[in-house]
């Protein structure tokens, strides 16, 4: 994915939380596994965009805790304020060569929201992840929508 144009902001945004790299919080871990079982997904996360790495603040169904920003889906989700879907990934140009759709975990559903600041900088994701294609409904859209504002807001007080 290309760089967002405010990078550098957004970098510093997020470096301002001083949350990189800190241990797991049973706050944004109950919200992770909220999404994952609201939505019966294999996976979701709480993702942080760094200048090449995400980095998961929590995560369900994900074996790491870091991948390199160039294979990473939410590198997508952070260009625009809205909601990036990839229904079925290896139909979907931005992610059918990402090794983590050609290979294992073998990544069939993506849903990234944006997790955006007060000032519009968005520094990660709540995402979901699945091994198989998926469709959702704007009702159930909506619904990660709200959950991103939650984490948004356990951001802002965590910082």
């Amino acid at each position: 994915a290309p760089l967002p144009p405010n990078e550098a902001a957004r970098l510093a945004d997020l470096r301002s939380f001083g949350i990189l790299d800190t241990p797991y919080d049973p706050r944004f871990d109950r919200l992770a596994r909220l999404a994952a079982r609201v939505f019966g997904t294999s996976g979701a996360a709480i993702t942080l965009l760094d200048a090449d790495r995400l980095w998961f603040k929590a995560h369900v169904g994900v074996d790491v805790r870091e991948l390199p920003r160039e294979n990473g889906f939410c590198a997508w989700t952070i260009l625009s304020d809205e909601l990036c879907v990839a229904e079925d990934m290896q139909a979907d140009e931005r992610f059918a060569d990402n090794p983590l759709v050609t290979g294992p975990p073998r990544i069939r559903f993506y849903a990234g929201e944006p997790l955006t600041l007060a000032n519009g900088t968005c520094v990660g994701t709540l995402c979901l992840m699945d091994v198989r294609p998926r469709d959702l409904d704007a009702a159930r859209l909506a619904m990660l929508h709200d959950l991103a504002a939650l984490v948004s807001g356990e951001l802002l007080r965590a910082a």
